[in-house]
């Protein structure tokens, strides 16, 4: 029997339920949270375990809103999300250093502020991908967001990369029968923020939200050419981050099987990909009204729906299904979360320590990665114990080679 759900002191009313416990959550994640809970438009708020101070919208957050949307409760990185694949390889299968692998791997797909040149290279190999490509951008003009007419070559160009952060591609073994799987992480890349930036901006000017106690929650209204607007350039992003990390899993799989080719291996078969949003807006309904829900770091998890939550660079993932719980609004947790800001890694910790908490894993060491510390995050496992009663463990991956921005 789990313990949770519990609910947040100190919020108006009881809309507010966490899979987390309050004196285990930072204090200002839980003003966060009781302001969102506040707000008129807010029908119920539901907290993971997973849950960390985020820019206006705590992260973590799964808020269901009554003819309202909060633009900065999805954050600037719309239809940020992960992508997973299950391969024929197994573990035992490996004889030799993934060096070779990861430098592979980080040549086929740009990583950080870079982009392809002119589009994905798997786009002129595979027809049905490009075909989703030239569909996607065929909507390009109708986006409403001013100021970003310009941003189409660079949007393409960036479709299909990984970005910084904490966005990553990794190989995995599975706990039990050891077969390997590809996973990645990946968002809107810079057309979603920009997107994002200019809907918050204009929503942050409307009259509705001028009184608000936190004008990052300004919402957009039903029925208001406004909220038309951004729900337009929404679903944009969530298309076109969905799309990039298609493009991205089909990329490591060309680039698996070329490498493993190498290796005088048999050619590499792989299972039905999975694939889920975790900052996303959905309309659902719950006790036969429709809300708006907006996922700010978590996942849906209706009955029999597959998700993917990460842990961190050392310490692997789950494959999970979800149970379809309602009082969670069907959600679960995104990932581990967070426990110290990057600033407040980066002057924790140093990169011996990130050698050491990473041995085993072929991954970058160096400085510029430090702020992705395993320690910077929760405990994967027990962000996973804490929501049994939410989704069912499918896989427990272990990383063995991690490519980051």
């Amino acid at each position: 029997m789990s313990e949770f759900p519990v609910t947040l002191p100190g919020a108006s009313n009881d809309n507010t339920l966490m899979w987390a416990h309050p004196h285990q959550v930072e204090p200002a994640a839980l003003d966060q949270l009781r302001t969102m809970s506040r707000l008129p438009w807010v029908d119920r708020l539901r907290v993971m375990p997973d849950v960390h101070l985020g820019k206006g919208a705590t992260v973590g957050s799964v808020i269901a809103m009554r003819d309202a949307v909060s633009p900065s409760a999805v954050g600037v990185d719309i239809g940020c999300g992960m992508a997973a694949v299950r391969t024929s390889l197994s573990l035992a299968d490996l004889r030799d250093t993934l060096r070779g692998l990861r430098l592979a791997i980080e040549a086929a797909v740009p990583v950080g502020y870079n982009g392809n040149d002119g589009s994905a290279a798997i786009l002129r190999q595979d027809v049905r991908l490009a075909q989703r490509v030239d569909q996607l951008f065929d909507r390009f003009d109708g986006l409403r967001a001013r100021g970003i007419a310009d941003r189409e070559s660079r949007a393409l160009s960036q479709c299909g990369s990984l970005g910084g952060g904490n966005h990553f591609i990794e190989l995995c073994a599975a706990e039990g029968d050891e077969r390997l799987w590809l996973t990645l992480h990946s968002g809107s890349r810079n057309i979603g923020k920009e997107l994002a930036e200019r809907h918050i901006s204009a929503a942050k000017t409307l009259e509705h939200n001028l009184g608000l106690p936190d004008r990052d929650l300004a919402v957009f209204l039903a029925g208001t050419d406004e909220m038309q607007a951004y729900l337009n350039d929404l679903w944009w992003a969530q298309d076109y981050a969905l799309v990039s990390r298609t493009i991205m899993l089909a990329t490591v799989q060309r680039v698996l099987t070329d490498w493993w080719a190498q290796q005088g291996g048999e050619p590499v078969r792989f299972d039905e990909a999975i694939l889920c949003h975790h900052n996303y807006v959905a309309r659902e309904t719950y006790d036969d009204v429709e809300l708006i829900v907006t996922r700010k770091g978590a996942i849906r998890a209706g009955e029999g729906d597959l998700g993917l939550i990460p842990g961190s660079m050392g310490t692997g993932s789950y494959v999970v299904r979800g149970l379809g719980n309602e009082l969670s609004l069907n959600s679960a947790s995104h990932g581990a979360g967070r426990r110290m800001s990057r600033a407040a890694a980066k002057r924790t910790f140093t990169t011996d320590d990130l050698a050491a908490q990473t041995a085993g894993v072929e991954c970058r060491k160096d400085a510029g990665v430090v702020d992705e510390i395993p320690a910077a995050y929760k405990n994967i496992d027990e962000v996973i114990a804490a929501q049994v009663d939410l989704v069912e463990v499918v896989a427990r991956l272990q990383t063995l080679l991690c490519v980051k921005g």
